[in-house]
């Protein structure tokens, strides 16, 4: 697995809060993330669809999850 350093911008005049600094990495590992999980499923011979969907239900277990400890 290749290491890639990214960049998060700095609390300076156009960046109001550490939210707005971080998402575009948050996106993007998340993107990278989601690509790698389907890969390792389509190997294990999971079909895309499968994998997706998976993916998904892990998501909304993790939405549930932080929904749970905010209330």
């Amino acid at each position: 697995m290749s290491q890639q350093t990214h960049s998060v911008a700095t609390p300076d005049g156009h960046i109001v809060t550490a939210r707005e600094a971080l998402e575009l990495l948050y996106l993007h590992l998340e993107q990278e993330a989601e690509a790698k999980l389907v890969a390792a499923a389509l190997r294990a011979g999971w079909s895309a669809e499968e994998a997706l969907s998976a993916i998904d239900d892990l998501k909304l277990e993790d939405m549930q999850a932080i929904a749970r400890r905010k209330s």
